[in-house]
């Protein structure tokens, strides 16, 4: 039996969301369901990972049951590992995309920047860095420094 996570995000505006995941991002189409026609849910490949995308409309034979779009509030965060932050940064700032925060290295090793799809989550685009010596002395110096409570 095999074991894995498959996301499904529920977006307002299947187009738009293909055209950021798909077209921007550069993952691939591997479903659409229905085949011919507008698509109500489409599963997109990165690598060896899936996300699903579908649409909040109710979908004969499956729920059958309208889903309601989230209020407001910050429901779950997708991070998306690229070769090049920056570059695919970049890309998307031309596409018109916001850019929530610019590229930065963190001291765990990993350069990232914050993106909003378009239907207003957090995109985290991620790649791993070397980690460098000053990142080492800040993670110790943090972790000597008394907490707060």
């Amino acid at each position: 039996m095999s074991r894995t996570l498959f996301p499904i995000l529920y977006v307002r505006d299947l187009p738009q969301a293909l055209r950021f995941y798909r077209d921007l991002l550069g993952m691939s189409e591997s479903y659409r369901f229905p085949d011919k026609g507008d698509p109500v849910f489409v599963t997109l490949r990165w690598g060896e990972a899936e996300l699903g995308l579908g649409t909040y409309d109710p979908v004969e034979g499956l729920e059958g049951r309208k889903l309601k779009p989230p209020v407001d509030g910050r429901g779950f965060e997708l991070c998306v590992y690229v070769e090049d932050v920056d570059a695919m940064v970049l890309r998307l700032q031309h596409a018109g995309t916001p850019i929530l925060v610019a590229p930065m290295n963190q001291p765990w090793g990993e350069r990232l920047a914050y993106v909003e799809d378009p239907e207003g989550n957090a995109v985290m685009l991620t790649a791993k860095v070397e980690r460098t010596v000053d990142a080492e002395q800040a993670l110790a110096a943090d972790a000597q420094k008394p907490s707060r409570s």
